[in-house]
């Protein structure tokens, strides 16, 4: 039976909250989300939780059990078809006899790439692709940059007050933004693989850089530490809390070696050698080809000042989440990037596709970084 393209639409945003049950918690796979739907009604669902785990549409299939026969399966990314750590979706899709199967967004892997489709048309299978596909993308921006650049998707995340500062005086920790800002913070780093602070922010913060949530069930993601020297104190909460996630240690060859095997000799803390831009910091891109390398595919850089500045100056950015509190600060304190970028040519960055919204006194305000030619 034909349906509409509101129908498809329907069962796809079903697919799509099917699908953000993953988040923060597949890569370096993407988040996909599958339904399978007969006779106008929804038999199965299924979403991929985790990299070497089968995938959504493995769970609905198997909890369609017969019913898929003759059923339409609808999936936000296009099936795979190669053999990786799990057999082909493709292949097991037109074993269990479906019949249409609804494409949110092919896949830009180029281990599929249009073959998924390609194969399921061959065995017979009604193929329909394009349904929703900006929100679909949307919801693996992390994972299309990282499986097209092998680098990942960086997000700049601060707090700042309405003249641009990001403190209140040198050395205080005090927050600017109000508690739902800060349960915002949270909700976007159980949706983040990791979270990037400078060693500056951990002398002054002393952070945790874990992911605290209501139900308790956060996803803490990997902690990475700029930290050029080694000049980070041992005892800092970010080495020591109780969490499973890894404390990644970015530093130079010029670090001290003594320093390096102390820190090494911690629980869950690595220290990585990365190159150094030539001034003695470390190379910024060179951080991200090693992460990329882990199979991080999403970034939350959380600062500070003069992290945010260089990422900028960089070009790394590519989307910017912002707290602004409704409060003037004054004074000597960190602004938002740091020292002015050097950018070398007119124009500075701006955000294009700017969304607000409140929290609590605060605005979130959120978009995608563009660099002026």
């Amino acid at each position: 039976m034909e349906r509409s393209d509101d129908e498809h639409g329907r069962y796809m945003r079903l697919a799509l909250r099917e699908a953000r049950k993953g988040l923060g918690r597949t890569s370096p796979n993407p988040c996909v989300g599958a339904v399978v739907v007969k006779d106008g009604k929804i038999i199965a669902t299924g979403y991929h939780r985790q990299a070497g785990t089968p995938h959504a549409e493995i769970h609905a299939l198997q909890a369609a059990g017969t019913g898929a026969r003759g059923a339409t399966l609808y999936v936000t990314l296009e099936p795979c078809n190669h053999f990786g750590r799990t057999p082909p979706c493709s292949h097991a899709i037109a074993a269990a006899g479906i019949a249409t199967v609804v494409i949110g967004m092919l896949d830009p892997n180029p281990l599929v790439d249009g073959s998924g489709a390609d194969y399921l048309r061959s065995r017979g299978i009604n193929v329909l692709s394009g349904i929703l596909d900006e929100r679909c993308r949307e919801l693996n921006r992390g994972f299309i940059k990282h499986i097209t650049t092998s680098v990942p998707w960086v997000v700049m995340k601060a707090g700042m007050s309405l003249d641009g500062r990001i403190g209140f005086c040198r050395g205080q920790r005090a927050a600017i933004t109000g508690p739902e800002s800060h349960r915002q913070v949270h909700r976007l780093r159980d949706r983040f693989d990791a979270i990037l602070v400078g060693s500056g922010t951990v002398q002054v913060d002393d952070p945790s850089l874990t992911t605290r949530l209501p139900s308790g069930k956060g996803h803490d993601p990997v902690r990475v530490v700029l930290d050029s020297r080694l000049s980070i104190d041992p005892r800092a909460t970010v080495l020591s809390q109780a969490s499973t996630a890894p404390t990644l240690i970015f530093c130079t060859p010029q670090a001290p070696e003594p320093k390096r095997e102390t820190l090494a000799g911690m629980a869950r803390v690595e220290v990585v050698e990365a190159a150094s831009d030539g001034s003695g910091r470390l190379s910024l891109p060179a951080v991200l080809q090693e992460l990329g390398r882990r199979g991080i595919v999403s970034v939350m850089v959380e600062g500070g000042a003069a992290v945010h500045g260089a990422f900028l100056a960089e070009e790394l950015v590519d989307h910017a989440v912002l707290f602004m509190a409704p409060i003037f600060t004054g004074g000597e304190v960190p602004v938002l990037a740091g020292p002015p970028l050097a950018l070398g040519r007119e124009g500075a960055p701006y955000l294009r596709s700017v969304s607000l919204r409140r929290c609590g006194a605060d605005i979130m305000l959120s978009g995608d970084v563009v660099y002026p030619d």
